[in-house]
């Protein structure tokens, strides 16, 4: 039967064309048995008229050739059952290969030529400090006690149960020495966003750049007589013409991302900052006092601000890079993937492939700062999505990846809006 015909089915009521689930056809001249590839049989007269096709008993007398014919039908189907098994060792042996060379990252294989000879790790390690745990201050009386001293504090629990149930204020957003492990989901799932074919040791990597920049985190516990107030900025071109520039100064922290240009456009979007997410095909030269916070997709980028902030050895990872980067180095912090994670796990819900940059940089806030107030973010009055310093308002870069769910996202942040723990600016 060729593949163009419709299915048939035996005495017994077996599938036995391309529709079947006990054997189909997996292509020219192959049949499928159980999933498995099988070379297919010759299409000779049966002593039965029905059945299994390859199951069929041979007549060595049927009528359809002499003994030349069928010696060289016999032949022929050797020779492509041979090519399909040579064929089938091969992509066995690559698999393998590739898995090995997989399991060597994981387990820190050779890195770079001017790293130590990794050793072992263990990944089953703790996640964050409390991970699991409940975030809730009482006073002595029992009474729930505000987390700061601001109208509205991101940290008060009561406020929306939607908040609260996804909510971890012990997990760090700094990757520091005290979180320096990853736990095994964490570090498999990181791993994967941006796939490298030459393995890193991760240990020696973050040990090797915590000799280059602070390995602690700047950020304290809840100060109920506190109220650090915090500005996002996105790049929407909804800020344009907004004039909220002075308010966006007036925060305490300032965060910024990406090419985020403000020279030129300080009357909308402001001219001071204090924290900037990049990563390395992103980056930029920072003025003195500006925390460059980088944003790691993969190992490379921690072995690229090493490289930046010293030898400059690294000038390429999937595109040119920086070789040296000008920053105030006691100020450069590294986002923490577990964090990474968990917006991924309690927020976005795994709709996208990851969390867009200023996604992480609103949950970043919400991690650190008392108050968080939001600029820039989402389509413009008309429904275009472009940079604020964008000629081409129709650009819509943001949503022409397929990466981040942009929708997705702005119905996070309208409902932490409604939830009271943020407030939106709202552009033009």
């Amino acid at each position: 039967m060729s593949v163009a015909q419709q299915p048939s089915r035996s005495q017994s009521g077996a599938l036995t064309g391309s529709e079947g689930r006990l054997g189909t056809v997996a292509g020219a001249g192959a049949w499928l048995w159980g999933g498995r590839a099988a070379c297919a049989p010759q299409q000779r007269e049966s002593r039965w008229g029905s059945g299994f096709g390859w199951g069929r008993t041979q007549r060595p007398w049927g009528p359809s050739g002499g003994p030349t014919e069928r010696s060289t039908r016999t032949a022929s189907g050797g020779m492509r059952c041979s090519l399909r098994l040579w064929v089938l060792l091969a992509s066995l042996a690559l698999l393998f290969l590739t898995s090995l060379l997989f399991s060597l990252s994981l387990r820190g294989g050779p890195g770079l030529s001017y790293l130590e000879s990794p050793e072992w790790e263990s990944r089953q390690v703790k996640l964050v400090p409390n991970y699991a745990g409940s975030h809730k201050l009482v006073s002595a009386e029992g009474n729930q006690q505000k987390t700061c001293a601001c109208n509205h504090c991101v940290g008060d629990p009561g406020v929306s149960d939607w908040f609260d149930e996804s909510y971890e204020p012990d997990i760090s957003p700094v990757w520091t020495r005290d979180n320096i492990q990853l736990s095994s989901d964490v570090y498999y799932w990181w791993v994967m966003l941006q796939p490298q074919f030459k393995p890193h040791s991760i240990q020696q990597v973050l040990q090797r750049l915590f000799q280059v920049i602070p390995g602690h985190s700047p950020y304290g516990s809840w100060d109920p007589a506190r109220c650090l107030r915090c500005a996002v900025v996105g790049n929407s071109g909804n800020l344009r013409g907004t004039r909220y520039g002075s308010v966006i100064d007036g925060h305490t922290y300032i965060m910024r991302i990406n090419l985020a240009p403000t020279v030129g456009y300080e009357e909308d979007v402001g001219s001071h900052t204090t924290h900037h997410f990049m990563y390395p095909e992103s980056a930029k030269n920072l003025a003195a006092n500006v925390s460059f916070v980088l944003v790691p997709f993969k190992t490379l980028d921690l072995l690229w601000i090493t490289s930046a902030l010293s030898t400059g050895q690294i000038r390429f990872t999937y595109a040119p890079v920086k070789q040296f980067l000008r920053v105030d180095k006691d100020k450069v912090q590294i986002f923490n993937p577990a964090f990474f994670k968990y917006i991924h796990d309690r927020w976005t819900r795994h709709h996208g492939r990851y969390p867009s940059t200023g996604m992480l940089v609103l949950f970043f806030a919400l991690h650190v700062c008392d108050e968080v107030n939001v600029f820039g973010f989402g389509a413009d009055n008309r429904g275009n999505w472009h940079h604020y310093w964008e000629q081409n308002r129709y650009s819509g870069e943001f949503r022409k990846t397929g990466v981040h769910d942009a929708d997705y996202e702005a119905q996070i942040i309208e409902r932490l809006a409604k939830a009271g723990k943020i407030t939106v600016f709202h552009g033009k």
